[in-house]
């Protein structure tokens, strides 16, 4: 592979440049995840695509290649779909919910794959906040399953999951700007197509970026605005939460417009210690379940086939939250 000719096709600015073809992009990114491209290239790669932006069909075939190298899981029982919660940006403004919803799906019997960083660069990540709740990292792929297998939970940092996906994404450090890693991380399933995706972007046209290419592999997924780029419902107005399945997108809840008739009660800090207290309170029954994460537990709940059909799981969550409705 010619890396030269690669970046004289992609590195010629906004106007000048050519998209790779999916299957160059894929045999470009697997040569990337495995430490095949000296760094000169290697840099000037990531800086072209940052600067030209990445095709759908590029996307297409470097979540390819990535899902290929996934150190796999399995499902530890028939019957439901395991949940894959990617988890990389961590909370600054607002308390990081997404263990609460992981929470909640391991109380139902469901399967959860929580997958993100260790390094919250100044955010609360959801491992600052497990490990408050006691939910301790795996640190090996048999130490995931193990998890897995004994509690139907586990958080498992991505270089667990894929080293040279956490290789590129750590550039950053290096480069100073974000790179096609990034993206790819929020799209990872390490059970290789059998789990359910919550995808969430940060931006609205990117949805459409993650609708194709997820849709073009085949993925099981929900699709939502993210909170603050954490892939849970914000607790205050409920996105839209489509649902990918079988080349099909349905939307299973619209996104809520109105003005709010009265606040959610959440937590008073966002910091790890204070939001891991809150879950609990929540978990036990101290705290409403904020009305649009108890819409998203539903739809998780019916994606991943724990309920017959969807209006069942909003039946399942209002009794199990104390009459506090997922309709």
């Amino acid at each position: 592979m010619s890396y030269a000719h690669i970046i004289k096709e992609i590195g010629r600015g906004a106007e000048g440049s050519r998209n790779l073809t999916q299957e160059d992009a894929k045999h470009l990114y697997g040569a990337m995840l495995d430490g095949g491209v000296p760094d000169l290239e290697m840099g000037a790669i990531l800086i072209a695509l940052r600067m030209k932006g990445e095709s759908t069909e590029e996307m297409i075939g470097f979540l390819t290649a990535a899902n290929e190298r996934v150190n796999t899981l399995h499902a530890p029982h028939e019957g439901v779909r395991p949940v894959v919660i990617p988890s990389y940006n961590g909370a600054r403004k607002s308390a990081n919910l997404t263990p609460l919803l992981a929470l909640l799906l391991q109380r139902f019997g469901v399967p959860v794959v929580v997958h993100g960083l260790l390094e919250g660069f100044g955010r609360v990540t959801s491992g600052h906040v497990f490990r408050e709740i006691g939910v301790l990292p795996s640190v090996s792929q048999g130490a995931a399953q193990q998890a897995l297998n004994e509690h139907n939970l586990a958080f498992v940092p991505l270089s667990v999951i894929t080293p040279g996906l956490a290789d590129l994404l750590s550039l950053r450090a290096r480069l100073g700007v974000r790179n096609s890693a990034h993206s790819l991380v929020k799209m990872l399933d390490p059970f290789r197509g059998q789990g359910v995706l919550l995808a969430a972007a940060t931006h609205p046209a990117y949805m459409e970026t993650m609708r194709d290419v997820l849709g073009s592999q085949g993925a099981h997924a929900l699709l939502l605005r993210a909170t603050e780029g954490e892939p849970f419902a914000n607790p205050k107005r409920r996105p839209r939460i489509e649902h990918l399945h079988e080349g099909l997108c349905d939307t299973l809840f619209e996104a809520e417009h109105d003005s709010l008739k009265a606040l959610p009660q959440l937590p008073e800090d966002a910091d790890a210690a204070a939001t891991a207290c809150w879950i609990r309170k929540v978990l036990d029954g101290h705290i409403p379940l904020p009305h649009p994460i108890a819409n998203q537990l539903a739809a998780c709940l019916f994606a991943c086939g724990y309920a017959a059909d969807f209006n069942q799981a909003k039946a399942i969550v209002a009794v199990e939250t104390n009459g506090h409705a997922a309709a």
